[in-house]
């Protein structure tokens, strides 16, 4: 491995920016319900179940998908997942802004538990055979893409308060 500028080898320097790169989008997603009611979080604005609430438990199913079960290959029932992506919008009677924040929490923190002694070389299998790195690609998409519906709704949300004042 050759080094690059200051003597870091630049996958050390690669991997650290990848998990400040996710770790900024999941803190961008769970402050996406920041100083919302528990009525505006669960609000739908689109004819689908996105909702703000409903994005953040999606996550922490794509969390559980891909730093968990790509990871160890647990099956999702295993790992507590719903069965599908769909599902995983889905929202109970007992789900709040506190329950749904501390399940992303709890998920992000497995996430990191689980790759912190992998390479980002590392091969896993849970999921179909892959590189570690491919699953961090796959994240840092899933999470801007989540990112910029969350920053919608919340846009959304903010200004029918406005409108009602």
């Amino acid at each position: 491995m050759t080094d690059v500028g200051g003597g870091t080898a630049w996958t050390e320097d690669l991997r650290r920016r990848l998990d400040e790169l996710l770790d900024e989008h999941r803190s961008m997603l769970e402050h996406s319900l920041d100083g919302l009611t528990e009525e505006e979080a669960r609000r739908r604005l689109v004819p689908s179940r996105t909702t703000l609430l409903g994005l953040v438990k999606h996550v922490t199913y794509v969390e559980q998908v891909w730093f968990n079960q790509a990871l160890t290959g647990r099956s999702l029932q295993e790992v507590g997942a719903p069965s599908t992506p769909d599902r995983s919008f889905i929202l109970h009677l007992a789900d709040t802004i506190d329950s749904v924040r501390d399940a992303y929490a709890a998920a992000c923190a497995d996430s990191r538990l689980l790759v912190r002694d992998l390479s980002l070389e590392h091969e896993v299998t849970g999921r179909g055979r892959r590189a570690v790195w491919a699953i961090y690609a796959h994240m840092l998409r899933e999470l801007a893409q989540h990112c910029g519906h969350a920053d919608i709704l919340r846009e959304q949300v903010l200004s029918a308060r406005e409108d009602r004042s």
